[in-house]
């Protein structure tokens, strides 16, 4: 069966929209795996970059109508305080920070990220004060770490508003939806989550492994991208997507049958991992999804599909119906 999602999402003409700048020494090699948020009518994004040392920061750009990049700074705008040991546990590099999701609530923006270095891979929190990330002051909080340091964790996604009063970080999707509710985001004690290596019944992936952005929402329920291995290519990274019930985000209501996104362009093959497709940020403007993803590793691409042509293909297209 042909993948009607081929015909659903248009990636941009102008990909790859970032990549790597040889003349910056932190980012020379990289720059992938984006997160993205809308605010002050610009979609701005902050993604992971690798260059000569091989520690993995954070870079910043913003665009005006979400296609064409207008704004880039020559300087990280986050690092976080590792010990440059790791062995290349995660998409390359010897340490540093990953895969930033962002989400403002109450005039504050979060950012969950992933950390690592020689004592493992930990998920962060920091947030900024809104003015002062329009304002380019990196005024970040402390870094903290939200996951158990004794084991391997990561994609933890905070919702953009709270669920029934509360602040919800989802973070896990297999082998079920896991969602932590808080009343506060200064606890201090760890997420507890529980990862199991599987498959989704009936779906396209060998393996399902975690949450893209943070989940988007609709009048339908909470979009939510995530990221799994294919069945008959196990090697690519695909993007799947599903609509988590609205009051009840733990509830799969449907989940679409083939990947949402998947590589068939040469920018996707063309780096370190040929063939990944990988998501932390899509962002809704004017009803027109806008999905920014890394592209093998080296790039940060765009694609982008109308919001009602999403949610119709995605019931028409389930394999689960809640």
């Amino acid at each position: 069966m042909k993948n009607p999602w081929k015909e659903v999402f248009t990636k941009s003409l102008s990909n790859p929209i970032i990549g790597p700048n040889p003349d910056n020494y932190w980012e020379a090699y990289q720059t992938f795996n984006p997160g993205a948020i809308i605010l002050a009518e610009r979609i701005h994004i902050v993604y992971r970059a690798l260059g000569v040392d091989w520690i993995s920061r954070f870079g910043y750009a913003s665009s005006s109508n979400g296609i064409t990049i207008d704004e880039r700074l020559s300087y990280p705008v986050y690092q976080s305080s590792v010990d440059g040991n790791a062995l290349s546990i995660s998409g390359g590099g010897f340490g540093g920070c990953e895969d930033p999701r962002l989400v403002a609530i109450d005039d504050v923006v979060y950012m969950t990220y992933n950390i690592f270095d020689s004592r493992g891979l930990r998920v962060g929190l920091t947030s900024i004060h809104v003015k002062d990330f329009l304002g380019k002051r990196w005024r970040w909080s402390e870094e903290r770490i939200i996951s158990n340091p004794g084991k391997i964790n990561k994609n933890f996604v905070l919702f953009p508003e709270k669920v029934d009063g509360r602040y919800a970080i989802l973070h896990s999707i297999s082998p079920r939806i896991q969602i932590a509710y808080l009343d506060d985001l200064r606890f201090d004690s760890y997420i507890e989550s529980y990862y199991e290596a599987c498959s989704y019944p009936g779906g396209w992936e060998l393996v399902v492994k975690g949450a893209g952005g943070p989940p988007i929402k609709t009048g339908e329920g909470w979009l939510l991208f995530y990221h799994g291995l294919d069945r008959n290519e196990p090697w690519k990274y695909k993007i799947g997507l599903m609509l988590l019930d609205l009051d009840r985000p733990e509830r799969v209501m449907y989940r679409a049958r083939s990947p949402v996104i998947e590589a068939d362009q040469w920018y996707e093959y063309e780096g370190f991992k040929p063939g990944i497709t990988y998501t932390c940020g899509a962002v809704l403007k004017n009803r027109e999804l806008l999905v920014y993803y890394g592209a093998a590793d080296k790039y940060v691409c765009m694609a982008e599909a109308p919001l009602d042509l999403v949610l119709d293909t995605l019931k028409r297209y389930s394999v689960h119906r809640g």
